[in-house]
């Protein structure tokens, strides 16, 4: 009844209360995180932070609102105020702070990244990433070894050190090829802002496994494993990656 008083009363988007909100939960992340680090925060300065459109951070909002992760109140304004009501702002519920904590690595890591996207460009950060995935490349190919040359062999013996390494991952033989997924990704919550963790971790698994890949869906984009392909071809290594995102 509350969450349902809390739209009918103010609704972001003006939608018919009780309608399903339908969000996309790593976009809904970063709107957690920013109102975790920045606190009451409008509709207006969210979307402009994380380069969204009105209608588009309404939807969000509205998710949040029906499931509890947020309520909006009046904005606080000091001194004289102008006509018209104040603007709204969003607000975190303590719930949403609790279940927060289990990502507190999580937003260290992002607004870390931020600074250095701010302060070194786009360019630091990918220099960033193919730095920290430089350690997971060499303790992968320590454990492939013995895995012979054939691509989709080294592909077999990469997801078992993947798995090592806590992804989860599995290999298969496709017809066009092989097919490497990972059904757990570490720094997912992160690389949904900034994706070159994902295109710093493709380019080590073409590396590794000898041969040019596609990234075809990534855990941070939204689906439900980060799925590799793996062309049925041999021959010397191709560093060019490309990452469909």
């Amino acid at each position: 009844m509350k969450n349902a008083a809390a739209l009918s009363e103010g609704s972001v988007t003006g939608t018919v209360v009780g309608a399903p909100a339908v969000a996309d939960p790593p976009t809904r992340d970063r709107v957690t995180q920013l109102l975790l680090e920045r606190g009451a925060t409008t509709a207006a300065q969210l979307g402009s932070a994380l380069g969204l459109s009105p209608a588009a951070i309404r939807r969000h909002l509205d998710a949040m609102l029906a499931d509890g992760d947020v309520v909006a109140r009046e904005q606080t304004v000091r001194g004289s105020r102008g006509r018209g009501r104040p603007a709204k702002v969003f607000v975190l519920t303590e719930a949403a702070r609790v279940r927060c904590g289990t990502h507190h690595y999580d937003n260290m890591a992002t607004a870390a990244l931020r600074w250095i996207a701010r302060t070194g460009g786009a360019e630091a950060v990918a220099e960033f990433a193919a730095d920290q995935v430089a350690a997971l490349e060499a303790r992968c190919r320590s454990a492939m070894e013995n895995a012979g040359d054939a691509p989709l062999a080294r592909a077999e013996a990469l997801a078992g050190a993947l798995t090592s390494e806590g992804y989860a991952a599995n290999a298969s033989t496709i017809a066009s090829g092989g097919q490497l997924c990972q059904h757990h990704c570490p720094v997912a919550h992160v690389a949904a802002e900034f994706p070159q963790l994902c295109e710093a971790e493709t380019a080590v698994i073409s590396r590794l496994v000898g041969t040019h890949v596609q990234r075809l869906a990534t855990i941070a984009h939204g689906d439900g494993v980060c799925t590799t392909h793996i062309p049925a071809q041999s021959g010397s290594t191709v560093t060019t990656v490309r990452t469909d995102r």
